[in-house]
This record gives structure tokens, sequence and C-alpha cells, in this order.
């Protein structure tokens, strides 16, 4: 880029006057000593020129200064590599889209082929095995489209890599008849990347090594690595959440001017720092999470008002008074969007003098919060809320089966907490009001299972246990999705460019898929071309005691996009909010952060600017997604590595996910998945209805479907790729039974007409 503006500025009268017409040049003189012209003036003067522009010429007809040649070039080169302009064969600079180029991100396939996800939407496009030799999964490039494939699918062509991202790859190094080479860790790099003899270092065949790339591949040439770490065996202690850090290029060591700030933090909270707050340390908040937690971000307290409801408080550590815009701990929080939690580890937002320290609302110590203090009806509708900056001091750090034991009379406080069971019965009683509010809302439950891994001592696998929810982790929840709600509305009233979390409803494409399963089920979800929540919450009722709940369950939550960070305020279709934002874990969320400083801003009076959301939102959505990437990695290899001392041993388990390569099942109690192929279904040819989530046997007319109860043996557990086969025995008798039984039941009635209730043919009974 040019270099940065001195104190001198260069006076107008020395500048051509086709330089002093670009829209932008007075932005330019204050970014710069010697304003080039800008990015916006470049492209508007090659689309007016209405063809390619030699480099040299368009360089002269901007009275481009010898001096201002490398400058110039490299803001070129910029505008190349974002794929706004290109550079042909005769040094013509060409606008893409005149030349009918996407510019997109190359998805690999572990199969050796890949596609190209273009920047601007639409169909991906297929690129060969023989055009992926040229990139690495994930890299940005132009291309254009060849023609189409057998499967009918737009077929690409690199014209020209705009940016190779992978500079690490970690993976697992080979040395075979003298040639060293890593074969990736993400399946989806299928190109082994050469380690030549000299870039091994002291790295053993078979250790996992991370390689930094030294030479990227070309059409005429492999990628050639130089290891630069080496992590281990392959099966060492902890190795599966070290290899996905580096696989999903998660940041997780602190950058030194990080680690300084971090290190300039008091220990406790300063007598200054309370300055122009309201002290509400006589209030007896508690913290109320699991046994596990380190870290504390929210404490509540209640108490009732008689006939008026309830009083809630809500305090949220104040992460923003500790982080400030652009310092070094914001700039790590942005990049790293979110804390990351493997099992026995966590990858934090914030250094350990935050996270665990200042920002936890550790019991029995001063800590300075946020707090939203509402005001809850007796029919749990918020009647009125207020924000404020306040001191608190936690009374107690208290566990949700400590405080269900309480609560449900199976266990008494002990003397020093006995104090607090009337705010924590006050907190009970608002929950079972709030409850009758959500369900009148029409807010979406999916029922779920989630699970814990316990470990034994050399850190492998010990079981897989089910974590019951009891009332107190709902009763916490329900305290924060009213602050989260509140917040939005407060930033919504006063105009407050923020960060909302956005769930928008079904696609008209996934909608009308839906309707399709369902009317096969005598089924209907209402609600039109656009159903509401509420829809979606009277089915699963109305379905609930169903033996095939599970498989309608399943279908009716894919139906459903996914959750995103935006500015755009679109509502939460799952939570049936017309707006919702999160406000609850800045600790651990960069978005929280971000309404932490919008709540203040318009406490003092002022308006943040909205430029920039747009890409902090996108930005946000996709660590969590990378987090997301990464853990169920982790929870995949640890699972495989478990089942290795169970080959040849039989389950029960519930068809989970169905594709055309064949049927995943979920074992029962265990809760792990594996894949039974399409070729262990039987003497038959199968083929996939994608609509009706269905395996179908041409010969047999043997259906495979969601949902169905089946019988598996294990046959092989592969740490390598972290996949788990099981070959089909038979299915579940218990689902057998069920199914008919359910067969028997008197067919439901509707506007006078008997519906069957009867399954289809040869679907799996439960």
């Amino acid at each position: 880029m040019p270099a940065k503006k001195s104190r001198s500025r260069a006076s107008k009268h020395q500048i051509p006057a086709i330089r002093l017409a670009d829209p932008f040049y007075e932005r330019e003189t204050e970014r710069y000593e010697s304003p080039l012209p800008s990015r916006e003036y470049i492209l508007q003067l090659i689309t007016e020129a209405g063809c390619p522009v030699d480099v040299d010429a368009f360089a002269e007809q901007l009275h481009i200064t010898e001096d201002e040649r490398d400058l110039f070039q490299r803001r070129l080169g910029a505008m190349q590599r974002d794929g706004q302009l290109m550079l042909n064969r005769k040094r013509q600079l060409c606008l893409p889209e005149k030349l009918d180029l996407i510019k997109g991100r190359v998805e690999g396939h572990p199969d050796g082929f890949g596609f190209v996800v273009p920047e601007e939407g639409g169909d991906d496009l297929f690129l060969s095995p023989k055009e992926m030799h040229r990139v690495l999964h994930g890299d940005k490039v132009l291309v254009r489209v060849a023609g189409f494939d057998r499967r009918g699918r737009r077929e690409a062509k690199i014209v020209e890599v705009l940016e190779h991202v992978n500079k690490y790859v970690v993976g697992r190094y080979y040395l075979e008849g003298g040639v060293g080479f890593l074969i990736a860790e993400n399946r989806r790099i299928n190109q082994d990347i050469l380690v030549p003899a000299g870039n091994a270092g002291t790295a053993q065949p078979g250790q996992v090594v991370t390689v930094e790339i030294v030479t990227q591949p070309g059409a005429h040439n492999e990628a050639v690595g130089r290891v630069s770490e080496i992590l281990g065996s392959f099966t060492g202690p902890g190795m599966e959440i070290e290899i996905a850090l580096r696989k999903h290029d998660l940041p997780y060591v602190f950058p030194p001017d990080v680690e300084a700030q971090a290190g300039k933090l008091p220990s406790k909270v300063m007598k200054k720092d309370m300055a122009g707050r309201e002290d509400i340390r006589h209030l007896p908040l508690v913290t109320i999470d699991g046994e596990t937690a380190r870290d504390f971000d929210d404490a509540v307290y209640c108490e009732p008002l008689g006939r008026s409801g309830f009083r809630l408080v809500v305090a949220i550590a104040d992460v923003s008074h500790y982080v400030q815009p652009r310092d070094a701990l914001d700039t790590e929080g942005f990049n790293r969007g979110n804390s990351v939690y493997f099992p026995r580890r966590v990858i934090p937002m914030l250094p350990e003098a935050l996270s665990n320290g200042l920002c936890s609302l550790n019991p029995e110590v001063d800590r300075l919060s946020m707090v939203c203090d509402m005001q809850i009806s007796s029919t749990g509708s918020i009647k009125e809320y207020r924000f404020y900056p306040t001191v608190i001091y936690s009374h107690a750090r208290l566990t949700y089966n400590q405080v269900w034991d309480w609560l449900s009379g199976a266990a008494k406080p002990e003397k020093k907490h006995a104090e607090l069971m009337p705010h924590l019965e006050a907190l009970d009683k608002l929950f079972r009001v709030m409850l009758k509010a959500r369900a009148k809302r029409g807010a979406i439950d999916f029922g779920s299972t989630e699970t814990q891994i316990i470990f034994d001592d050399q850190g492998k696998i010990k079981e897989i246990v089910p974590v019951i929810r009891n009332d107190a982790h709902r009763i916490i929840e329900e305290c924060m999705l009213a602050a989260n709600v509140c917040a939005s509305d407060y930033l919504h009233e006063n105009k407050q460019p923020a960060l909302f979390r956005v769930h928008e409803g079904p696609t008209p494409e996934k909608l009308a898929a839906l309707r399709g399963f369902l009317a096969e089920f005598g089924l209907d979800l209402g609600g039109g071309d656009k159903p509401h929540a509420k829809d979606y919450g009277a089915l699963l009722d109305k379905i609930k005691d169903r033996p095939d709940h599970g498989l309608l369950q399943t279908v009716m939550l894919r139906s459903l996009r996914q959750a995103i960070y935006s500015p755009d305020n679109k509502g939460h279709f799952g939570l049936a909010y017309e707006a919702y934002t999160h406000f609850t874990s800045p600790i651990r969320r960069y978005p929280d952060l971000m309404v932490h400083r919008g709540i203040k801003a318009v406490l003092n009076g002022e308006k943040l600017p909205a430029k920039g959301l747009d890409e902090i939102g996108a930005h946000c959505s996709m660590t969590e997604r990378r987090a997301d990437d990464a853990t169920r990695d982790v929870d995949a290899w640890l699972k495989t590595y478990f089942m290795q001392d169970r080959i040849g041993d039989e389950y029960n388990g519930t068809v989970s996910a169905v594709t055309s390569f064949g049927m995943f099942v979920a074992i029962d109690d265990i809760f792990i998945e594996g894949l039974v192929h399409v070729s262990e279904l039987g003497q038959d040819y199968f083929h996939y209805d994608q609509a009706k989530h269905m395996m179908l046997g041409e010969r047999t007319g043997k259906k495979y479907r969601l949902g169905d109860r089946v019988r598996i043996k294990v046959m092989r557990a592969d740490i390598e790729t972290s996949k788990i086969d099981f070959s089909l025995v038979e299915q579940d008798s218990s689902a057998l039974d069920m199914q008919r039984a359910f067969e028997k039941r008197e067919p439901e009635k509707k506007s006078g007409k008997a519906k069957s209730s009867k399954p289809r043919a040869g679907a799996k009974k439960k």
C-alpha cells in the first residue's frame, strides 16, 4: 500500500486535472502524503474505456510519476488479488465481469475433484481433478464456465488464482522410496505435499507435523513444503485437539502485545473503576453453572412483587470496561470471535486474566457488571426494564444439580446458603410463569440429547453419558433469554446500530419439501406460505407420542436455516422473537461485547457507526461455524478411538441420516454414529430418495428411512479418517412391536374424514 501520509500534503495545483476528478481524492489525501487514484476511480475509468486497458498507457493517462510507479503497481496488484481487476496476456487491465469470469472460493473433495463457491451467490461450479491440481481447498480463484459435466453440472476452468490461502498445513509425514510427503489431516486437501529431505528436519515417518508451504501447487508442479513443527505421535494424549486447532486455523496462542496488555490489568476491581456505577453489592446475586465451569459471566437475583409479578436482575460481566475498541485485546477477541470448548480443554476468546479473573463473576469478590433490571408480570411478559453499569458481589457459586436438589426437596441447603432459598424459590416461580409465556409465544422446543465424554487417566474415553438437564438449567436459560430480548429491544428502540442474532424461517424450497414429506404421513404444518414458529410447535406437540416422532422432528429441524449474526434485524424464528440479540456472554462471544458497547453508547447519548457491521457479523458467524467444525472433528476422533475395542459387537440404533452412499446409524446408550454403506443393505440395488430421506430396494422394495430402528454390528473403526463402519444385522424387534401397536390405533379424524395412520408399505417399524 502507499506510504502513510505525514504532516505535509500535496497541493492541488501540482495534481493533474484527471487525478483531481477522482470522487475520493479528499479521502486519499487524508490517508497518504502522495495520494494515488482510488480503487473506485480506477474501476470507473476502466469501465468507461469499454475495453481492456494497457497498464503503461493507463499509468501515463493518470500522470503516474516514476516515484509513484511502484506504489501504483502495488495498488493494481491488490485489486487483482481481490478479484476487482485481472491482467491478460497482453498486460492489459480487464474487468472480470466483462470477461464472464466468476470469482469464488475453492471447496475440495476427498476424491480429488472440487467445486467453486461463487462469491456473489448462485450454484457451485464443478472443478475436475485436473483443475484441482493447481489449487488447494480454500484458495480464491477466477474461473470461467467451460461447459457441463456428464451429470449436467456447470464445469469451471481456472483462469487465475487470486490467493493461495493455505500457508501452513497439518498432517502425517511419510517417507517412501526416499521421497518425503505430507498427507493433510483436512481430507479436502487431496493433494500430497512434497517434503524434500532437507525440509523434513528431525520428523519421523508417521508423525504428525505442521508444514509450511514454500511452493504452491501449479498446473505443472506439486505443492512443496517445509516441516515447521513436529507435534508427535498420532495417538498421543490430546493430539486430536492439537490437530483440530491447526486444521481449522484456530488462533490458540495469544500474541505478545495481547499478553502484555493483559499482564498490566489489576488483579482486583479498583475503586476508581467503580466511579459512576450503581452499587448493588447488597443484592444476593448468585451464579448458577455446571460443576466444571471456570468462567462465570452471569449472576441472577429474583424477588416477588406480589400481584405486580417479579423483579429479575441479570448481571453480566462488564468486559467492555477492560477491552476497548481496536486495542490489542479487542483485535484478538475479534480474530477469535468466540471461545472454543473441547473435551478437557478450552481455547478462550480472551486471556485468563479476564476470562477467569476480572471478568468472571467469582463468588465473594467485587466485580464490574452491566445489569438488565426487569419487572416481569404475573403472566410472564416484561413490563419494563433498565440497563445500567454496576458494582456487584456474588454471594455464592452454585451448580445446577445443587439448586435443583434444593428446589425439588431432594436435599437441604447448607446453613450458609439457607438465606438464599427465598430468592431461588422466587426464581423457580418466575420460571414457571415464563414457561407458559414461552408456550403462548410459540417458541419451538426441539428435544435433543446432549452428551458428555468421561475420560480415563490416560486421556481416552471411558464412557459417553447423556447430560441430564433439570429445571435449574432451564431457569437460567429463561433468565438469559429475557435479558437478551431486552437488549435487542433497547438497541432497536434507540436506533443504535448493533449485531442481531438472526434466525430466519425456512426457504420456500425447504418449506415445499417439508410439506411434501409431511403429507405422506397425513400431516400438515399449517401457516400457509409463511408458517410461524407456533405452527412448528403445534405440530411437534401433536406428534410427540408417535413412534416416528424422532423422524418427523429431525426433518422439521433440518428445514430451518442456520442462525447468523447480522445488523439487519429479521427476527428469531425458532424462539419466536421479533428481535433478538446476544448480551449475556461477552467473555466468550465477540457479538455480545459489541452489544454491550451499543448499550453503553445509548446510556451516554452517543451513536456508534453502522459501517463495517456486515463484515463483523459475517466474520463472527464464520468463527462460530469454525469452532463447531473443530469440536466435531475432535469428538469424531475420540469416538472412533473408543470403538476400536468394540469391533464385532452388536447394538440397537436409529437411522440418523440417509445419503446416496448409505445410511448413518446412532447407537443407543453410547451415542456414537457409524455408516452402513449401501453395499451392506442387502442383495439388491438401492436407490436414494432425497425428498423422502430413504433408501429403496429396486427388486425387494425394502426401505430404510430416517428414524428407522435397526440392529448393527461394528465392522471397522479407522482413526486415520475418523470413520466408523457398521453392517446391518436386523431391525430392532422392540421397534417392530411399537409400530404394530401404532397401526392398531384408531385413525385420526379431520373435517369428518378419516385419515389412516398406517405407515407406508415396507417402512421400518417402531
